[in-house]
């Protein structure tokens, strides 16, 4: 090794081992991560909006189609909902509240199961006409990226996107699945009676998905509403995993077991595994399937345990193998258009398999190396804590949190004055002249993890740079989690 290399590899290292010099109020990032969601609701907001800044909004969706697609939340900036990745967004609030809700207090629980309810109530109504039909999209992506509207004020094309059978849908179909699955199980002590009707509906979708096997993406005039955005670049196959995994995990039946067991090789469970997001569920299916080792001593899964640790192991620079990437800062890095949805979904990974390692007594094997599960969370700790504000530019990610965030984020909604102070509607040419002003948001999107720094810790903080300060519901989800334990546990270090 160089000795350039090795001085690198030691001070990353050091960043992500060390304790972090800022305290944080980590039950104040909890509450704000969640809270975050109401900026993003679309539809006729309740009473008990908390985000008063916003207002109702695309209330004839589905019309088009006959069919009432009311509600949901829009992806990020824009006023698009996005069924793939909104599906995702709830998965991992279902899979924090799961795993993380024995963190929170009583009040902050309740509060995630809201944010997912508004999510899940939403994807019932895009499997309603199962076994024939689901819906994809609502919104022509183009035209909604070519005005810069505030959601309340839309008069952009609202169509509805659908995919009748027998065209294929399996990523889309497979992570609505997950998501109903795992919120049946978050659901199922508060509310057993709408737990049962989610896991109804995500065996009948988690069935489409298998049936029509496919990408959502191949279908043209699909492609076209979808692409570039949220094109489905892993494939299909990762989600029906995905899907079956969380249906074993809800049901316990053989059935999903088999299903794993017999399609892990086919299906790409040893390939691509690094990853995790809305498009790649591959790590997060081979942590999610470890638990039953765990748990059960499933011994038929072990293949997809072993994999796991693999990927687990990659965080330490010091093991052999591949590893996964940090800037100088310590901050996990991947490259994409939002930094900060893979720092969050994979810290989650990291933090959930030290939750595994410690319940059953055991520690994290990497060939000659072994780790004990609060090295694991030493490294989660040093990312949420970067997010926070520990970073070289002293800056916190998430908005409204600490004295030091950015004042123009890549947001419709925040950068528009709302309709309370300004109840006449802003064009769509109009609006454009706001994304170029220099003037900080009229409006603080509370709690919004944004897109973050690039590879060399620098933040370039304008409403034009979509890529370092557009905030998504999919960089938020995971975070809820990982605030939730380490709110639980403030002086861990």
């Amino acid at each position: 090794m160089k000795p350039s290399i090795f001085i690198l590899t030691v001070l990353i290292l050091l960043l992500l081992l060390l304790p972090t010099a800022i305290p944080h109020d980590y039950s104040d990032a909890l509450r704000k991560s969640v809270l975050f969601f109401e900026g993003q609701r679309s539809g006729r907001l309740p009473k008990q909006q908390r985000m008063t800044w916003r207002g109702n909004s695309a209330l004839n969706d589905g019309k088009n189609l006959k069919t009432d697609l009311v509600g949901g939340y829009y992806d990020a900036g824009d006023n698009v909902k996005f069924h793939y990745p909104m599906a995702f967004t709830a998965t991992m609030l279902a899979w924090s509240a799961i795993d993380f809700g024995g963190y929170m207090s009583q009040k902050d629980l309740r509060q995630n199961l809201v944010a997912l309810k508004w999510a899940t109530n939403y994807l019932l109504k895009t499997v309603s006409q199962l076994p024939n039909r689901i819906f994809v999209q609502v919104g022509e992506a183009q035209a909604d990226h070519d005005c810069w509207e505030r959601p309340e004020d839309m008069d952009t094309p609202r169509t509805a996107f659908a995919l009748d059978a027998p065209n294929p849908a399996s990523d889309l179909a497979g992570e609505i699945a997950a998501a109903l699955a795992a919120a049946s199980i978050a659901f199922k002590q508060s509310n057993p009676k709408y737990s049962k009707i989610l896991l109804d509906k995500a065996v009948k979708t988690f069935q489409y998905a298998d049936l029509h096997r496919g990408s959502y993406t191949n279908n043209p005039k699909v492609n076209q509403a979808v692409c570039p955005f949220y094109c489905s670049i892993n494939g299909y196959k990762d989600e029906l995993l995905w899907g079956a995994a969380w249906l074993r995990r809800a049901t316990g039946k053989d059935f999903y077991l088999k299903y794993l067991v017999e399609n892990r090789q086919a299906f790409g469970a040893d390939f691509n595994f690094y990853e995790f997001g809305w498009d790649n569920k591959v790590g997060g299916v081979n942590v999610l399937v470890a638990k039953e080792i765990f748990q059960k001593n499933v011994t038929a899964l072990t293949a997809y345990k072993e994999t796991a640790e693999k990927m687990i192991c990659a965080f330490f620079p010091q093991t052999a193998g591949p590893h996964m990437t940090y800037t100088p800062a310590g901050l996990l890095y991947k490259p994409g258009s939002s930094q900060l949805q893979n720092t969050a979904a994979l810290s989650f990974l990291l933090l959930t398999y030290a939750d595994y390692l410690s319940k059953s007594s055991q520690r994290l094997n990497c060939g000659n190396l072994k780790f004990q599960p609060d090295s694991l969370r030493r490294i989660a700790k040093r990312q949420v804590d970067y997010v926070l504000g520990d970073n070289p530019m002293k800056l916190s990610y998430m908005i409204g949190y600490g004295d030091k965030y950015p004042r123009q984020i890549h947001h419709r909604g925040a950068s528009i004055p709302s309709v309370k102070a300004h109840p006449k509607a802003f064009g769509c040419v109009q609006g454009w002249n706001i994304f170029a002003s220099p003037n900080p948001d009229p409006n603080i999107l509370v709690g919004a993890v944004i897109g973050g720094p690039d590879v060399d810790d620098k933040f370039i903080g304008k409403r034009t740079n979509a890529s370092h300060t557009e905030p998504t519901t999919y960089i938020n989800a995971p975070f809820v989690g990982l605030f939730a334990y380490f709110k639980s546990n403030p002086n861990f270090s």
